[in-house]
């Protein structure tokens, strides 16, 4: 137990701001074992946001509370899934070559792509978001509101950390790493990935059981998205993994959205 918890507290260091116990270390067989508790950081994160959500919409707008929740995301993570989405928009959008590709992602200033990728991540992240809330608080439930947002967080962090179990990494250089990531898995790893990953879900169908729909056009993105980066750059790096995230969150909530009015 005692093991289990310093693997976990690995975990929340690495992908979270929220305070950690003195005794954590950058140990990297702990950050590999890791890996099987980084959906569940996304119940913790999107606990977060939900609560902010519901605090801000007792005296504030919908719309408003949508976006100091999207804000309490970002301050719980360091806006680490953010920076990597928008390196990934520079590098793929700037590069031609792996080489060229990596290097640009390596760069710590954000490009003309990466700022127009943030804008258009949060722009589709608020909309999508305000219109689904709007509809489950039609239903007055603040609990579909709860599991839209803990699953979303889940299931897209398992999209992304999944491409770890099927794809090499890309950089040939490990200390050209500028962001930490676990580059070996047991079953261990695989299994706790995919359950904490699906358990947010699978609670939330058990209102709505098409919501379930939701893991085919996900999962689809990260097909798409592990091929595009294998083509590219030969594998993944800690951006892709992250931009992975952002985007399978975003296609979660227009699937939710869409399941929900035309099915």
């Amino acid at each position: 137990m005692k093991k289990e918890l310093h693997i976990f507290f690995t975990c929340l260091m690495f992908y979270t701001r929220i305070p950690c116990p003195k005794n954590i270390n950058h140990d990297p067989d702990y950050l590999n074992k890791a890996t099987r508790y980084f959906p569940f950081i996304g119940w913790i994160v999107g606990s977060i946001s939900f609560l902010a959500f519901y605090l801000f919409s007792l005296f504030l707008s919908t719309e408003t509370a949508v976006i100091l929740a999207l804000i309490a995301s970002i301050l719980t993570t360091g806006a680490f899934h953010e920076d990597g989405f928008a390196d990934v928009c520079d590098g793929f959008g700037g590069g031609w070559t792996k080489e060229k590709i990596l290097m640009i992602m390596k760069d710590s200033a954000i490009g003309a792509y990466g700022a127009i990728g943030l804008v258009v991540l949060f722009l589709l992240k608020f909309k999508l978001l305000s219109e689904s809330i709007s509809l489950f608080t039609s239903e007055n439930s603040y609990l579909l509101i709860f599991l839209l947002f803990i699953s979303a967080h889940a299931l897209s962090r398992l999209a992304a950390i999944s491409i770890i179990f099927t794809h090499e990494y890309s950089r040939d250089d490990a200390s050209s790493k500028s962001k930490p990531i676990a580059k070996k898995h047991t079953w261990k790893e695989i299994s706790g990935s995919f359950f904490f990953g699906l358990i947010p879900l699978l609670v939330f169908s058990f209102f709505q059981y098409k919501f379930l729909l939701a893991l085919i056009p996900v999962f689809v993105m990260r097909y798409f998205l592990a091929r595009y980066f294998q083509k590219w750059i030969d594998g993944y790096t800690g951006d892709c993994l992250g931009a992975t995230q952002q985007v399978c969150e975003v296609v979660y909530y227009l699937s939710i959205l869409l399941i929900w009015k035309f099915i």
